[in-house]
C-alpha cells in the first residue's frame, strides 16, 4: 500500500536533500525582441511565464526553463529527452502519435476525441495539447519553460497540473546562416539549420530539420520493409516578423512536421519468435496481418503523420504603462498508425489508429505595468474538432483459438497453441479444421470511432499589488464555459463461425452515429505571495485550482436486441495545488527549491477496456505530495555544474470506496525519485579555437505504466549516462562534435500492458539504446 507522509516529516526530510539536489540554470541565446524571448542577464535567465518579462528568480511559480542553447549542449533531440532533466517532468514518447506528458506524476495521453488534456503544451503562445496532434520537433528553439501547477489565468483551461511553453527562434536583424549535418550508429542521419536575414523593420527566418534513423528492434516477419521504430522526421518553420515602430511587434510563424516511422515494437512477453523465447529486448516477429491492408490502409506497420500549423501574434504597446497582445493559432493534424497489438506472429489483434482534427484559438490580453500594479485581463475562444477510428483485423479461427487458449482454460480446440515454441503459428490451421475444409482462411475487420467538437469561452483577470518593494500579492481567475459535443459510431459483423462480433464487447450501431452535448461552466482561481529577503533571494507561495474537463463518454449498448446509445458524463477532475519555496540568484550560484501539496476530487483514469478501446473512469480522490530542486554553480567563466531533483508521494487515495480497486495505487508513469547532474566546459583554447563538453547523468526511479499497479508492468530504477563534446574553429563558424546517449547501452522499458493486456497478453516496448554519432556544423 501506499505510504503517506506527513507534511511534518516531509518538510523536515527535505532539508536533507539540498546539498545533494542541485537543479541546473541555463546558458542563453541572445535576446530576440520584446515579450517572448529569453536572454541572461548576469546569472539569470528572463522568463515570460506570467506573460511579461521577469527574472525566473522573480516569479512566486515553480518554473524550470531551459534555452536552446542548452538543450544544443545537452545534446537532446526530442522533448522525451529533454524531460530527463527536468524535476517532476516525465514523457514517454511511444510513438510521435501518441507522447505521454506527465507533470509531477500526472499523465495526459489520451487518443480518445471526447477526452480533455491536463497539461497544456504551448506552441508559440497557442494551445496544442490534443495528444494526436502535440508531438512538435525541438529544432531551433528560443527556450522551452516547464511550468508546474494549475494555471488556468496564465496557459488556459488545459493547464489542470502544469504547462509547457515552446518558443522557436524568432527572426533578427542583419543576415546569418547556420547548417548542421550528422551521422551516427542505426544509420542515423540529420541535416538542419537556419536562415535568417532582415532589417530593423522587416526580418525572417526559415528552419529546417530532417532526422532519419534506422530501427533499432529487428523485425523478422519477411513482409516488413522497416525495422520497428525506424525514423524518417521532417520538420520546417517559416518566421516573419514585423516591426514598424517601437511599440507594434507582428509575428507570423508557418510550421510543417512530417513523420513517416516504422511500426512501435510492441514485443510480446509471452510468445516465441523462430529467433527464440520471447525477449522484450530481443528480435520480434510482428508481421501485421496478410488479409488486413484493406482494413488497416496499410500492409506495412508504422505511422504516416502530417501536422500544419500557422500562428499569428501582435504585440502593440500604448499609453505610458499598457500592452496589447493578441494570440491567433490554426492547427491540422492527419495521423495513421498501423500496429501489431498481440506482440507476436499471429494474425491475431491487427490495429490502426487513425487520428485527424483542426483547432483555432484566438486570445486577446491587456497588460498593465507600473510601480505599484501589475494585471493583466483578457479573453480566449478554443475551438476544436477531432477524431479517432480505430480499426481492427484478424483471421476469424486464429483470433478464436489464440484468445480462448490465452483468456480462458477451454480452447476452441484443446491442444493447439496459439504460437508455438518455433515461433510457427499452429492456431492458424484452425479455420480448416473448424469448417472441415470448407476455408482455409476467414478475414475479418470491424471497426469504432469516436469524434469530439468541442469550444471553451473563458474572460479571465490577474492582479498583483506591490505594496513595498519587496513584497508582491498576487490573485486571479478565469470563468470558463464549454460547450462539448461526441459522437461515436461502430462497424462490427458477425463473425462467420461464432455467429457474433469476435472482440468481446464490441457491438454494431448499424450505420448508426450516436451523438451527445453537454454544457459546462467554472471558475479557476489563483493566489500567489512573493517577499524579496533581498535582491538575490526571494520566497514565495501559491495556490491554485486546476480542473480537467468532464468527459462526454458515449459509446454502443444493447438494448432489446439492438444497438442504442450509452452515454456517461464523467464528472470533472478538480485539484487544489499548494506550494511554497525560495529562489535565489546571486554570484555564481542560483537555484531553487520546492514543496507542493494537491489534491484531487474526481480524478480520471483511463482504462483499457476488452475491445482495446480505453475508458475513462472516476477513481475518486487522490493526492501528491513533492520536492523539487535545482541549483547551478558558475565557478569559472569556462565551467558550469548543474543539477536537480524531484520527490513524489502521490497516487490514488488509500481507504478509497468510490473506487476501490484504485485505491492506494501510485500514478502511472510516475517515479518517486528523478535527478540529473553534470557540467559543462566551454573553454578557449586560443587561436579562434574553443572546447566544449557537456557529460551528464540522469536518473529515475520505479514507475509503473498502468492503474491498479502490477510489478510485472512496471520498469525499475533508470540510469542513464550522456555526453556531447568537440571542438570549435574559426570563432565558432565551424564546429564539428560527437553525442552518445545511454552510453552504458542500459536495457530498460518504455512502455507494457498496452493493448495486448486487455486481451491477458501484455506487450512490451524496449526504450532506446545507446546513440551515438558526430555532427558538423558551418555558421555565416
Amino acid at each position: 500500500m501506499l505510504a503517506r507522509r506527513s507534511a511534518f516529516a516531509f518538510f523536515v526530510a527535505t532539508t536533507a536533500l539540498v546539498p545533494f539536489a542541485p537543479a541546473f540554470a541555463q546558458a542563453a541565446a541572445q535576446p530576440d525582441g520584446p515579450a517572448e524571448d529569453a536572454a541572461i542577464r548576469g546569472n539569470e535567465i528572463i522568463v515570460t511565464a506570467q506573460k511579461i518579462e521577469q527574472r525566473a528568480v522573480d516569479v512566486p511559480i515553480t518554473i524550470s526553463a531551459l534555452t536552446g542553447e542548452r538543450i544544443s549542449e545537452l545534446g537532446v533531440t526530442d522533448l522525451d529527452e529533454l524531460s530527463n532533466y527536468v524535476p517532476g517532468l516525465n514523457i514517454q514518447e511511444q510513438s510521435a502519435n501518441n507522447p505521454g506528458i506527465v507533470i509531477r506524476g500526472i499523465t495526459s495521453d489520451s487518443g480518445s476525441s471526447q477526452q480533455g488534456p491536463r497539461v497544456t503544451l504551448y506552441y508559440n503562445g497557442v494551445d496544442i495539447s490534443r495528444s494526436r496532434g502535440s508531438y512538435q520537433a525541438i529544432y531551433d528553439l528560443d527556450r522551452v519553460e516547464v511550468i508546474k501547477g494549475p494555471q488556468a489565468t496564465l496557459f488556459g483551461t488545459a493547464s489542470a497540473v502544469g504547462a509547457i511553453s515552446l518558443v522557436s527562434a524568432r527572426p533578427r536583424e542583419g543576415f546569418s546562416a547556420e547548417l548542421t549535418g550528422g551521422y551516427g550508429n542505426y544509420d542515423q542521419t540529420l541535416l538542419s539549420g537556419y536562415v535568417n536575414a532582415g532589417s530593423d523593420v522587416l526580418a525572417g527566418r526559415i528552419a529546417f530539420e530532417w532526422r532519419t534513423r534506422d530501427g533499432y528492434v529487428e523485425n523478422l516477419a519477411p513482409s516488413q520493409e522497416e525495422e520497428l521504430y525506424s525514423q524518417d522526421n521532417l520538420g520546417v518553420r517559416g518566421s516573419l516578423r514585423f516591426t514598424p515602430n517601437s511599440d507594434l511587434t507582428v509575428d507570423l510563424i508557418g510550421t510543417f512536421d512530417r513523420q513517416r516511422n516504422g511500426g512501435t515494437p510492441f514485443i510480446s512477453g509471452r510468445f516465441a519468435t523462430p529467433a527464440g523465447p520471447a525477449d522484450p529486448f530481443g528480435d520480434a516477429f510482428l508481421g501485421g496481418s496478410p488479409y488486413s491492408e484493406a482494413a488497416l490502409g496499410n500492409s506495412q506497420l508504422g505511422l504516416e503523420r502530417e501536422i500544419y500549423d500557422v500562428n499569428l501574434t501582435a504585440e502593440y504597446a500604448f499609453g505610458d504603462s499598457w500592452t496589447f497582445t493578441t494570440v491567433n493559432g490554426y492547427r491540422e493534424f492527419d495521423s495513421a498508425e498501423v500496429f501489431d497489438a498481440d506482440g507476436g506472429p499471429a494474425p491475431f489483434l491487427e490495429f490502426a489508429e487513425i487520428a485527424d482534427g483542426w483547432q483555432f484559438s484566438h486570445e486577446g490580453r491587456f497588460s498593465y505595468v507600473d510601480r505599484s500594479w501589475r494585471a493583466a485581463f483578457g479573453w480566449n475562444f478554443f475551438t476544436e474538432d477531432g477524431r479517432q477510428n480505430v480499426p481492427f483485423s484478424t483471421e476469424e479461427g486464429t483470433f478464436l483459438q489464440c484468445l480462448t487458449s490465452l483468456a480462458t482454460p477451454r480452447p476452441l480446440i484443446p491442444g493447439i497453441p496459439c504460437v508455438g515454441p518455433d515461433g510457427s503459428v499452429p492456431a492458424s490451421l484452425v479455420t480448416a479444421l473448424a469448417t472441415r475444409g470448407a476455408a482455409t482462411a476467414i478475414p475479418y475487420t470491424s471497426a469504432f470511432e469516436n469524434r469530439g467538437d468541442n469550444d471553451s469561452y473563458s474572460v479571465f483577470a490577474d492582479v498583483t499589488w506591490l505594496p513595498t518593494d519587496r513584497l508582491e500579492l498576487t490573485a486571479g481567475a478565469r470563468l470558463l464555459i464549454e460547450e462539448r459535443r461526441s459522437a461515436y459510431t461502430t462497424d462490427v459483423p458477425d463473425s462467420v463461425l461464432s455467429g457474433a462480433p469476435l472482440i468481446p464487447g464490441q457491438i454494431d450501431t448499424n450505420g448508426q452515429v450516436f451523438t451527445a452535448d453537454r454544457s459546462f461552466s467554472a471558475v479557476l482561481p489563483r493566489f500567489n505571495v512573493l517577499y524579496r529577503l533581498n535582491d538575490d533571494f526571494n520566497v514565495f507561495a501559491t495556490a491554485s485550482k486546476g480542473r480537467r474537463s468532464p468527459v462526454v463518454q458515449l459509446s454502443a449498448a444493447r438494448a432489446g436486441g439492438v444497438a442504442v446509445p450509452n452515454l456517461q458524463v464523467v464528472p470533472e477532475e478538480t485539484v487544489w495545488n499548494y506550494e511554497g519555496g525560495l529562489k535565489f540568484g546571486t554570484g555564481i550560484v542560483s537555484g531553487s527549491l520546492g514543496v507542493y501539496y494537491q489534491k484531487y476530487d474526481g480524478f480520471q483514469i483511463s482504462v483499457i477496456q476488452d475491445d482495446g478501446s480505453s475508458r475513462t473512469e472516476s477513481a475518486g480522490t487522490a493526492s501528491n505530495l513533492g520536492v523539487e530542486a535545482e541549483l547551478a554553480v558558475d565557478p569559472t567563466d569556462w565551467l558550469s555544474v548543474f543539477g536537480n531533483v524531484g520527490y513524489i508521494d502521490g497516487g490514488i487515495d488509500e481507504g478509497n470506496d468510490f473506487a476501490p480497486q484504485f485505491a492506494g495505487a501510485r500514478f502511472r508513469l510516475q517515479p518517486e525519485w528523478q535527478a540529473a547532474a553534470g557540467f559543462t566546459i566551454d573553454a578557449p583554447l586560443g587561436g579562434g579555437i574553443r572546447f566544449f563538453a557537456t557529460p551528464s547523468i540522469t536518473y529515475r526511479s520505479r514507475i509503473f505504466f498502468e492503474v491498479p499497479n502490477d510489478p510485472l508492468i512496471s520498469q525499475g530504477p533508470v540510469t542513464l549516462i550522456n555526453a556531447r563534446a568537440g571542438l570549435s574553429f574559426a570563432d565558432d563558424r565551424l564546429e564539428v562534435a560527437g553525442f552518445i546517449r545511454n552510453a552504458t547501452d542500459e536495457d530498460y522499458l518504455l512502455d507494457a500492458g498496452n493493448t495486448g493486456g486487455a486481451f491477458g497478453i501484455p506487450t512490451f516496448i524496449p526504450a532506446e539504446p545507446r546513440f551515438y554519432g558526430i555532427q558538423i556544423t558551418g555558421r555565416i
